[in-house]
């Protein structure tokens, strides 16, 4: 079998295969699937199974292995999913098992493993689902597991655990099993979050747990400071009401007059900043709402600037970029963007509330996008975003371009889209920001030169880093590559593009059946739909390219990769809810 090099699945399970695992296997370099789950197999695992790097799923459940986990196994830090339950594994599980960075399902249970849960497991920030039930774990359930987001599924039932439960895992708001019975655990039961659906049986036979009579657990010992918070609920319910509404009626009153006050106002007076002319904004309004530029503040630095999170006197929350007056420029970057946000109006386009400029200081103040950049949601682990959610992030961004460079007389070019550029709203709403090296093409004109080239590498067309040529069809570039990332989840400057290999042709060459590999390993985790991924996945990766074509002239207009998304969407949403049903 060891000869079988193209081999890239085994698939064996549920025989009566006997003897130890064959060393032959480590041999097999493209294997990325392995079942021998339900036979009989003895002896330990092979250590040599971690030279595997392609391997996305093992699975040797339900046999007779015998032995502690070799700790190079959770070097497989592509693999996704690992059953190893209903053996005879002994041993302590390793910090290092945060390596299997991408895993979604681990299953170690039944098995006769011991010491502390390691707190690194809460670095698995993509597990969906855990169980080490049925070992010999003791200790306390670390209180790091409550940073596991996805998790929905956790199984520590029949060990010695010991201590509580930790108030964290309220956070776990995709929590839907839990199961902590039959071990040593104490101490009050949260009652928030996810813990509002569980039942009885996910607490039984612990040591001393307590909590609500629905848990069939003792009640926990009453609060001394219960008749303080009686009282305080009383003034909440009954003192605050009346004052709110006073304040609520006097900021009405305030809203209309400043209302009418603005309607006074010459069609001048509000030429630049339309949405916030009555409010003139000082540096000292600045400073103020900044705390004086504190860095605890600073969202981040670009370029020609920085960006501060800043709350003015009447409690807006906002974004002031500051532009770097020692750069020349920032000058220019500053009269850019005030040229084009004056002159556009869609909602995914970031929009200006106000400024600041004078000889020694020039500022923007932003709307403020609570839920930061697309890059921070593709690159962190704290965060994922679905297939859908991806989808319409850049359906969003697809419109706003569409509008940019058809939407009225004077066509904008954004010259630098990315997604640090790229900002979402508290609904996930993106919006198009930074137009600090855009360009307004005059009426009729396809394209202009730039002199100075000062895009970002990577996402810039071939034409304009080569010529300068700026065009609508450098953005549509941008996007086909900015779309590319988003399903990758590979920068255009990852390290492992040398030479003449680049996003883009790993992607082309790449499709269609090596697909698997280039796709964000987090968007094919969900197995009911695997083939409704893979063919949302491919149209995308085909719409992408076609943006991210060689010569202007052979890629899309953004009208046209906006209604191709859209139809890849609505047909992924329905692929799927037709495999759900």
């Amino acid at each position: 079998m060891g000869r079988m090099q193209q081999l890239q699945g085994i698939g064996l399970a549920d025989n009566h295969l006997q003897g130890s695992i064959p060393y032959d296997l480590c041999q097999l370099k493209r294997l990325n699937s392995l079942s021998l789950q339900g036979n009989k197999l003895n002896g330990s695992i092979p250590t040599c199974l971690a030279s595997l790097t392609s391997l996305r799923e093992l699975r040797l459940n339900s046999n007779k292995l015998t032995s502690s986990i070799p700790s190079a196994l959770w070097a497989l830090e592509y693999i996704l999913y690992v059953n190893l339950s209903s053996n005879y594994l002994t041993g302590s599980l390793t910090s290092d098992i945060q390596n299997m960075k991408v895993l979604i399902d681990l299953d170690l249970s039944r098995n006769q493993l011991s010491g502390d849960i390691p707190k690194t497991i809460a670095g698995l920030k993509d597990l969906t689902n855990l169980s080490l039930a049925g070992n010999q774990f003791q200790g306390p359930i670390p209180e790091s597991f409550g940073s596991l987001i996805s998790l929905e599924s956790l199984d520590l039932s029949s060990n010695n655990l010991s201590e509580g439960i930790p108030k964290s895992l309220v956070a776990l708001s995709h929590l839907k099993q839990f199961n902590v019975s039959h071990n040593r655990l104490e101490g009050e039961i949260p009652t928030e979050g996810p813990f509002r659906n569980f039942s009885a049986q996910s607490f039984h036979w612990n040591y001393a747990l307590c909590g609500p009579q629905r848990l069939q657990v003792p009640p926990c010992k009453e609060d001394k400071n219960k008749g303080f918070k009686k009282v305080a609920l009383l003034v909440l319910k009954y003192i605050f009401p009346p004052i709110i509404c006073v304040v609520l009626i006097a900021l009405v009153f305030i809203f209309f007059l400043r209302r009418r006050n603005r309607s006074t106002k010459s069609p001048d007076d509000e030429e630049l900043f339309s949405l916030a002319t009555w409010r003139r904004t000082s540096y000292l309004d600045l400073e103020r709402a900044t705390d004086g530029f504190n860095e605890c503040n600073l969202l981040g630095s670009g370029g020609f600037g920085s960006v501060y999170k800043g709350i003015l006197s009447d409690g807006t929350t906002v974004a002031i970029k500051i532009f770097n007056l020692q750069l020349e420029q920032a000058f220019r970057s500053f009269n850019s963007e005030c040229e084009v946000l004056r002159n556009v109006r869609h909602r995914n386009l970031i929009k200006i509330l106000s400024s600041c400029c004078n000889t020694n200081f020039k500022a923007l103040v932003l709307e403020f996008m609570p839920n930061g950049s697309l890059d921070k949601w593709l690159y962190s682990h704290n965060y994922f975003q679905d297939i859908p959610d991806r989808l319409n992030i850049m359906i969003d961004v697809a419109l706003a371009l569409e509008y940019l460079h058809h939407g009225h007389s004077t066509p904008v070019v954004h010259c630098d889209l990315k997604p640090s550029n790229i900002l979402l709203d508290e609904n996930m709403v993106a919006h198009v920001s930074d137009f600090g090296i855009s360009k307004l093409l005059g009426e009729g004109d396809d394209s202009v030169i730039q002199t100075m080239t000062i895009a970002t590498i990577g996402y810039m067309a071939p034409e304009f880093g080569s010529e300068g040529n700026v065009s609508s069809k450098c953005d549509v570039y941008s996007y086909g590559i900015l779309l590319l990332e988003t399903f990758t989840r590979k920068k255009p400057t990852d390290e492992m593009f040398t030479g003449e290999m680049n996003l883009k042709n790993w992607v082309k060459e790449s499709l269609p059946h090596g697909l698997p590999k280039i796709a964000d390993a987090n968007l094919l985790r969900e197995e009911n739909f695997f083939s409704a991924r893979m063919d949302c996945l491919l149209s995308i990766f085909h719409l992408a390219l076609d943006c991210c074509a060689e010569l202007p002239d052979q890629r899309l207009y953004m009208k046209d990769a906006a209604t191709k998304l859209k139809k890849i969407r609505d047909k992924f949403l329905e692929d799927a809810n037709t495999l759900r049903l």
